[in-house]
Parts: C-alpha cells; structure tokens; sequence
C-alpha cells in the first residue's frame, strides 16, 4: 500500500485542487485510490441534510474506492478557523493515535491514499500538536504546494526547511498559480526549481472555478510515484 500527504505552505493555496488532482492521476495506474482529510475546519449541511466540509467532498469526488465518512474525514469541526481554537469551541481533542489508525485502516482499503493536510505545514492542532507532527506519525512521502503570491517564495523555503528538520521525505511540488495579479510569477517557479531538491509536478494555471480534472492533466508524476 502506498500514499502521500499533501501539504501547504499556507491556507488557500490550493491543496484540495492538488489532492484531487493526484487522486485523478493515480486513479489512472490504480484501481482504488482514496482521498483522507484527517482534520476539517468549517462545516455546512449538505443536500442531504448531513453535516459536511467542501475539502471532503473534492476529495470524495475524485476517489474511485469508497471508504466510510469517519475514516475519510475523522475531525470535522465547525468553525472555518484554526483547527486548535475550532476544536476547542466543538469541545474535541485531535488525538494522532486514532487519526494514524483512520490512516492505516483505509490503506488496508485502497491501492494509494491521499492524505490532505489542514492549512499551513505547520498550522496548530492543539495546545501543543500541529501538522508537522501528523506528517511526522503518518510518515508518508510529501508533496508541497506552493500557492504564488507575494511571499510565496519565503514561505516556500522555510516549509521546505521544516520539512527537511523532521527527517520527512519531499515526493515533489506544485506550483498553483492562485493570483494572476502576481508579477514574475514564472521567475518564482525557476527559483523553487533551483532551490528545492525534488522535482516540481507540475504547474497549475489560474482558473475560475477550479477543476481538479484540469489541474490534473497539468500533473506529471514520475514512474512509481509516490513510492
């Protein structure tokens, strides 16, 4: 079984599209690919009635095996904020043991899991967790999307640098073209490319609304990704 966390270097930058877009790829070498979402922070009722997260949804959409709602999605809280203060106000605790176990029980289900993060690298979890720690207990190679805007690149080193100090392994990059204002924003691209020391999976344009199948096709995974 194999699998890969996506991860941000900060919030909005994209990494639902790129998971969704990975689980769109792999489902192409695998039968059975699956999305997770270990931690949710904003909830609504869906058409059903059902309480719900869009990052859940993008992913259940592009997974091609079922796997049930609290193993695909184990935290859902309320409040679109940090996860540490929106699972204060919901009365939770995010506990790694359980979510590592959710993890392993739909690797047992799935050919390849795709394991989104919640906002930054290293957004809080708790009082004293974040999501460097649940890459660290998850110990699945990661991918990095880099969402450009202003400051993308400083954000973008130091995710790498905080990456590298836990001993984690960078399968690759995206690159998400999420401000079109942004100037030199191939220059930004062709300095990440010097700097970081994995390859760069692809290069997603800008677009309204965003389509993971499009964003897919801007994908390029090297022979036995992730592994």
């Amino acid at each position: 079984m194999s699998g890969v966390f996506v991860v941000g270097t900060d919030t909005g930058v994209g990494k639902s599209l790129v998971a969704a877009a990975l689980l769109h790829r792999l489902g192409e070498r695998h039968a059975r690919v699956v999305g997770m979402k270990p931690v949710a922070a904003g909830a609504s009722r869906d058409d059903a009635g059902a309480w719900s997260n869009e990052d859940v949804l993008t992913l259940q959409a592009a997974s091609t095996a079922d796997a049930p709602a609290a193993l695909r999605n184990p935290y859902l809280l309320n409040a679109a904020v940090s996860p540490h203060i929106a699972a204060l106000r919901d009365g939770v605790v995010i506990d790694m043991a359980h979510t590592v176990s959710c993890a392993a029980a739909l690797q047992s289900q799935a050919d390849v899991v795709v394991v989104e993060g919640a906002g930054g690298f290293r957004v809080p979890l708790g009082h004293t967790l974040d999501g460097a720690d649940l890459a660290v207990a998850l110990r699945l190679p990661l991918v990095l999307v880099v969402g450009l805007k202003l400051g993308c690149l400083n954000h973008a080193l130091l995710t790498i640098e905080s990456i590298a100090a836990r001993g984690l392994r960078l399968a690759g990059w995206v690159a998400n073209r999420i401000d079109p204002q942004m100037p030199e924003q191939q220059a930004n691209i062709e300095l990440l490319e010097r700097r970081i020391a994995a390859p760069c999976l692809g290069d997603i344009p800008h677009r309204l609304p965003p389509d993971a199948r499009v964003a897919a096709s801007r994908l390029h995974l090297p022979p036995g990704f992730p592994a």
